[in-house]
């Protein structure tokens, strides 16, 4: 089965912020990151499409011509909680994110999620798909669902995913 997974475009927030699954605005560039995206995928016929329901998602899916792709809760960006529009520096000044620091594989943000809870609920759609029967399908999220996908077809550990972050517009094919 190939999977072709899409990172949305940049998006128009501060650099250093941790948005995560906040519903942030896409940079003045969409059209020409997206016309980019668009062609990449033109050759393809996808079994199904989903979405994130985040607005950078489905914006990008509509502009692809999927209008019609489904909206899926598990492929949201990671959870940062009480973090959400917070920069790092923020972030680093709460009591609290030096546990998180040490170990954000499994320490969730506060009233957020680790990166094994997000890794648990990508790889629990991934499951999914690989049993559907669908031969080809595409994803259109975020970076942290890109590199979940990664580590779940075994191309690295989940220790090593923020060391391979894909960029914005980012299409990327696997196989299941």
């Amino acid at each position: 089965m190939e999977i072709y997974l899409v990172r949305h475009t940049s998006v128009d927030v501060p650099v250093g912020c941790a948005y995560g699954q906040t519903d942030v605005p896409l940079r003045s560039s969409f059209e020409e990151e997206a016309e980019i995206v668009k062609e990449t995928l033109s050759a393809h016929t996808f079994d199904k499409v989903w979405s994130s329901p985040l607005t950078r998602c489905v914006r990008l899916a509509h502009y692809c011509g999927y209008l019609n792709a489904e909206k899926e809760d598990r492929i949201k960006e990671i959870n940062f909680g009480e973090w959400e529009m917070k920069s790092w520096d923020e972030v680093s000044a709460d009591p609290r994110s030096e546990t998180w620091f040490n170990d954000w594989i499994n320490v969730p943000a506060p009233s957020g999620e680790s990166l094994q809870d997000q890794y648990n609920r990508v790889s629990h759609f991934l499951d999914e798909i690989r049993k559907s029967g669908l031969q080809k399908v595409c994803l259109f999220t975020h970076g942290g669902v890109l590199t979940c996908a990664r580590v779940y077809t075994g191309e690295y550990e989940l220790k090593d995913s923020f060391k391979t972050v894909p960029s914005y517009g980012t299409v990327l094919k696997l196989e299941l």
